[in-house]
């Protein structure tokens, strides 16, 4: 069977959901990942080569042997304090290794592509809900690469003919209902699984970071998307490209905040005990309240998230429950 859809990163957190979503509609898919910062079971039964984007001789070679109709480029790496200390790591992989993935994609006839971008593009939103039309201000040297590489998109499209979706997603959480996959915490460094790890550890106890916010409860209050949603949008912005749909970018959020304090207590009736925690004093940069317009999603894409906050907790600590006492 000759696949039409080549994943980047596809053995990565967000990316082993999209495949399996992808096989569970028997559609043929191909995983280019370098398993640095991951494993090859999370891509289940999908074909798997192990290579870098920035190899434009292997990437242009298996995208002819494939003859892919669309990229869903995942690759990338993620940390943003890392890409503080670390920045030249994160244009030369994020940015340039898109550039380098583009080139030998275009050459070899690709002409649609999705990509994981982030709302953190937006920086701190002047507008909650964020819409797609608030003012593009990273504030990290993560989310500016994710801001540059929508930029290149656009302008691959005008020179290339390159039609492509952006998906700025909120905060990724939860893993599959079965328990099959889910989110590595010895490399996670958001809230949910943090603070899962420390509740199911004798680590070191979370830190609440800011309690004099002007939200309900104090905390920070953030989107978060189950990953299963985020699968289907990948899906649904294939599909909007696959039937002519032109180069855009897309919020991809539920609309509805939790906030630190929600979560935690949240994780704590699941357990039956509470999180260790300590308080501590607001970073810098953290903006109180955060949540996605979801409007576009639903206009365009025809998608929208089903799934809670309930659920995104239940599949995560089932997930890190299991991998726990394994």
């Amino acid at each position: 069977m000759t696949a039409s859809t080549l994943v980047t990163g596809g053995a990565g957190y967000i990316g082993a959901h999209t495949v399996r979503a992808l096989r569970a509609q028997d559609r043929p898919v191909v995983v280019l990942d370098t398993l640095e910062l991951s494993t090859a079971d999370a891509v289940i039964d999908a074909e798997l080569v192990v290579g870098d984007i920035a190899d434009e001789a292997l990437v242009e070679s298996i995208c002819r042997d494939h003859e892919f109709d669309t990229i869903v480029h995942f690759a990338a790496y993620k940390n943003v304090g890392e890409s503080m200390a670390q920045p030249s790591k994160y244009y030369r992989n994020n940015v340039d290794g898109t550039v380098r993935l583009l080139d030998a994609a275009t050459r070899a006839g690709v002409e649609r592509l999705v990509f994981s971008s982030s709302c953190s593009v937006y920086g701190t939103p002047e507008i909650v809900p964020v819409d797609e039309s608030q003012r593009i201000a990273p504030e990290s040297v993560y989310a500016e690469t994710k801001a540059t590489v929508d930029r290149v998109l656009h302008w691959y499209g005008v020179v290339h003919g390159l039609r492509s979706v952006s998906l700025r997603y909120f905060n990724a959480a939860g893993a599959s209902f079965d328990s099959r996959i889910g989110e590595d915490w010895t490399y996670a460094l958001n809230l949910i699984p943090v603070a899962i790890r420390a509740l199911l550890t004798d680590g070191t106890p979370l830190q609440v970071y800011g309690t004099d916010y002007p939200t309900p409860d104090g905390t920070c209050v953030r989107d978060y998307i189950h990953v299963d949603d985020l699968a289907a949008a990948h899906i649904a912005a294939i599909d909007y490209l696959a039937a002519g749909g032109d180069t855009t970018a897309v919020n991809v959020g539920t609309g509805v905040g939790s906030s630190v304090k929600e979560v935690l207590d949240g994780i704590a009736a699941l357990a039956g005990r509470p999180v260790p925690h300590e308080l501590a004093p607001r970073r810098a940069g953290d903006p109180s309240t955060t949540y996605a317009d979801t409007a576009k999603a639903r206009d365009v894409l025809g998608w929208e998230a089903k799934y809670g906050i309930d659920e995104i907790l239940d599949t995560a600590f089932r997930w890190h429950q299991r991998q726990h006492s394994s």
